[in-house]
């Protein structure tokens, strides 16, 4: 039975991964606490997606709460940790909060899983741990001892604990650090989100800097296609431990993705300039060649693909217009 875990099930990435598996014929219990970072009713429509689905099992749990966790692990054969506290500047006013939700929660899911016997795991870290390290593209050998940003130091430090677990316990582990993952049903806190609602509204869009910083923004499909890539080579190989890139190794500027999202709505953007924010970084740029080699790992989707099937998603579901 291939039968995997996947926390923050009802989550952006974790909705999409479900649902893929689940194609895949794979058995899949989710996790999910509805964790109040976003509204409840985005992570409701995404559930939903995958709810019912007759080898769908879901646990509502707090993975925070390591006594509860023990059922859900059950007769699980990989576990991938998706679920954890996200955000650049919303950790630097509390991060206290992404330790809780982060580090203590990875530590969690550690102990259950050797407790269980369950010995493979993919884990969802962040480009966010290279920090600004002009040395583009990033790749996985770099130097990460640098986070500008809490959240960054906690998905840093969970790559560290997966480590000290591979050496202790024997565990196969691979760090998956992606790169501004986006497409239908996005978070809402993020940019591009963010963006096409405020023009459907005719809001001003936030421009921090010049324009100039650049994301390699990956199209959420890409993103799932690399886990289940990293998932089979998990399953198949014993004595694992590494990390590698999941993004799409084109960065866009700031000013040209708030173009091309005018674009993609048929919209005339309205640019409200603003300072640089803290935590900030100017550019993430992947180097995706280990992952390429190491599972055929080959993104396709161009940005203005991705924007139009958001756009086509949001259009679907009016009802987004109206939450913040």
């Amino acid at each position: 039975m291939k039968k995997v875990l996947v926390t923050g099930s009802a989550g952006f990435i974790g909705s999409h991964l479900c649902e893929h598996l689940l194609e895949q014929g794979y058995h899949v219990t989710g996790i999910d606490n509805f964790d109040p970072f976003y509204r409840k009713e985005y992570k409701i429509y995404n559930h939903n997606v995958n709810l019912g689905h007759e080898r769908y099992t879901f646990f509502e749990v707090d993975l925070k709460d390591k006594d509860l966790l023990a059922p859900a692990f059950s007769d699980v054969g990989v576990v991938i940790h998706l679920a954890g506290k996200a955000g650049v500047r919303p950790s630097i006013k509390d991060p206290k909060s992404y330790i809780d939700n982060n580090i203590s929660v990875t530590q969690n899911i550690l102990d259950v899983m050797k407790d269980a016997g369950i010995r493979k795991m993919l884990f969802a870290s962040s480009s966010s741990v290279y920090g600004n390290n002009p040395d583009t593209p990033w790749s996985e050998s770099l130097d990460v001892n640098n986070p500008i940003s809490p959240y960054a130091f906690t998905k840093k430090a969970c790559e560290l604990q997966n480590h000290t677990y591979h050496h202790l316990y024997g565990m196969d582990i691979l760090n998956l650090r992606f790169f501004t993952v986006f497409g239908p049903r996005q978070r809402p806190d993020l940019a591009i989100h963010k963006f096409i609602k405020m023009m459907y509204r005719g809001e001003p869009i936030p421009m921090f800097g010049d324009g100039s910083t650049s994301r390699d923004y990956t199209y959420v499909k890409d993103t799932v296609t690399g886990i289940t890539g990293a998932l089979e080579y998990i399953i198949e190989n014993d004595n694992v431990f590494d990390t590698v890139n999941l993004g799409h190794n084109h960065p866009v500027k700031l000013i040209d993705l708030i173009n091309a999202i005018g674009k993609a709505t048929g919209k005339i953007p309205v640019i409200e300039r603003k300072p640089m924010q803290p935590g900030d970084v100017n550019i993430t740029y992947a180097d995706i060649r280990k992952a390429k080699k190491m599972f055929g790992y080959d993104p396709k989707t161009p940005l203005e693909e991705g924007l139009k099937a958001f756009v086509e998603w949001f259009n679907e579901n009016p009802g987004m217009l109206e939450m913040d």
